[in-house]
């Protein structure tokens, strides 16, 4: 490979026509996406394909503010009444003065790259009829099938905070995911293969490295890159439902191509390219956006996850079973999965390191010594407490039912919950995510609860729920 810079970066043909073998490990990157209906729906069709499904981790089941259009913590991906994907078709190098005349055509797709201030390689794309293409971004823009933003971090609360939702148009003024992130192509026949790819067209269906994006040219003239704060994806080790087991992340180029990552998320320095693995989405896949993790689910894996019906009627069983706090003596129940974040005066509570399930009680706080007062004690900080039934120390929180359901590794009864959240789900799920470290920030990582964001705590990040069933 040829780095930007370099003697050989500067001495290419004029122009290149890029045959179908260019591309040696998956089709070319389609995108683009239009404004088209999202449901995918043909006339003729009674079910339409679906590709898949992306799920924003942080959410559970929808945003804050509500799933409105394009933008929602859950989107599925149909088949295209007509295709919209988009391959590489003639590589041009070009004086950078003569940039904007060449990407004033808006009905061309292109990426260009800019090697130095007199130097660009624009590489136009034309229609491919055997992909659909879909955007992912920050940008509200109509070419944007999928708006994300931000999700609150390790503070994140019950249901997943979007940061600058409610305001301002529900943009961050602080946001780290990109305008055009990212897009998905799917192949239109079986077996619908997707491939994610970094960055996406603008709405003159243009994509722009600049002078100080990472960029080079490949070995067969080619060029590639990758965007500023990267788009990386983890692949499962294994069958995401019957082997849960957490892969590598990598870092995804603007060609679609795999790299170890970089040393921090925005250095100019790309890592090492993995050849033998792929951008081709599997069940389970992740996604990390610099701000956002999305979750990509095929429809074979959602069949062994419960719907929202099966939900409520695991929600109705636990309360069937009228578990009771062991020492108010009062039956609790889980409230419905549309009530968010207001605790009900029956709700569970759980001292997370121990599992015991109790109701809510104002008691319990233990003092620990400290330069906090000057008595030399105070209350923990943490508002952790004293379990009354084992004496253990630990947070103390309310329980609350799992609604996404396509987070789920299995349709299993809600037995066990993430800690420090006291989100409730199946022993598969919290035993599968706890072993998921997700990025954060340049270059640390952290296992967390996937509906709400929260980092895992404790040995395990997850515990077995103790109830109290009826004394009589």
């Amino acid at each position: 490979m040829v780095l930007e810079g370099s003697s050989e970066a500067l001495c290419p043909p004029p122009s290149l026509e890029l045959r179908p073998s260019c591309n040696k490990s998956q089709p070319s990157p389609p995108l683009g996406s239009s404004s088209q209906s999202h449901d995918g729906v043909f006339p003729e069709d009674k079910e339409p394909v679906k590709y898949g499904e992306l799920i924003v981790l942080g959410h559970n089941g929808s945003l804050a503010n509500g799933d409105k259009g394009r933008r929602r913590s859950r989107l599925a991906l149909y088949k295209r009444p007509k295709a919209n994907g988009v391959k590489p078709d003639v590589i041009h190098n070009v004086s950078t003065p003569l940039v904007s005349k060449a990407l004033s055509n808006k009905s061309q797709h292109s990426i260009s790259y800019t090697l130095s201030r007199s130097h660009s390689v624009i590489v136009e794309y034309t229609h491919d009829t055997n992909t659909d293409m879909f955007q992912i971004g920050r940008s509200t823009e109509s070419m944007i099938d999928f708006v994300v933003t931000d999700t609150a971090g390790s503070g994140g609360g019950q249901g997943g905070v979007v940061a600058g939702e409610g305001g301002g148009g529900g943009q961050s003024a602080q946001s780290t995911i990109s305008r055009y992130a990212c897009r998905i192509m799917c192949e239109r026949s079986a077996p619908y293969t997707a491939r994610i790819y970094a960055a996406g067209f603008d709405s003159s269906k243009n994509i722009f490295l600049g002078e100080r994006a990472a960029k080079w040219r490949t070995s067969d003239g080619l060029m590639d890159g990758l965007t500023t704060n990267g788009v990386l994806v983890m692949h499962p080790a294994g069958e995401f439902v019957s082997e849960p087991a957490p892969g590598v992340w990598r870092e995804i180029s603007v060609c679609g191509n795999v790299f170890a990552l970089r040393e921090t998320r925005s250095a100019q320095q790309r890592g090492k390219l993995v050849e033998n693995e792929s951008n081709t989405l599997q069940d389970g896949s992740l996604i990390d956006l610099c701000g956002a993790t999305l979750l990509w689910r095929t429809p074979a894996g959602l069949r062994h996850t419960p719907t929202l019906k099966q939900l409520e009627s695991l929600r109705q069983e636990l309360n069937a079973a009228r578990p009771q706090c062991p020492v108010g003596f009062n039956t609790l129940a889980f409230p419905s999965l549309a009530q968010r974040e207001i605790v009900d005066k029956k709700q569970p509570w759980v001292y997370v390191n121990c599992g015991h399930v109790h109701g809510y009680h104002n008691w319990g706080y233990r003092k620990e010594k400290g330069p906090a007062g000057p008595g030399g004690t105070a209350p923990a900080s943490t508002g952790e407490r004293e379990c009354p039934m084992c004496r253990r120390v630990g947070p103390y929180v309310p329980l609350w039912l799992g609604c996404e359901g396509g987070l789920y590794l299995d349709a299993g009864p809600p037995t066990h919950a993430f800690c420090p959240c006291g989100h409730v789900c199946s022993e598969k799920t919290v035993v599968g995510w706890s072993q998921i470290p997700l990025p954060h920030g340049t270059h640390a990582f952290h296992a967390a609860c996937p509906f709400c964001g929260t980092w895992l705590t404790g040995e395990q990040g997850h515990i077995k729920l103790i109830f109290q069933g009826p004394v009589d």
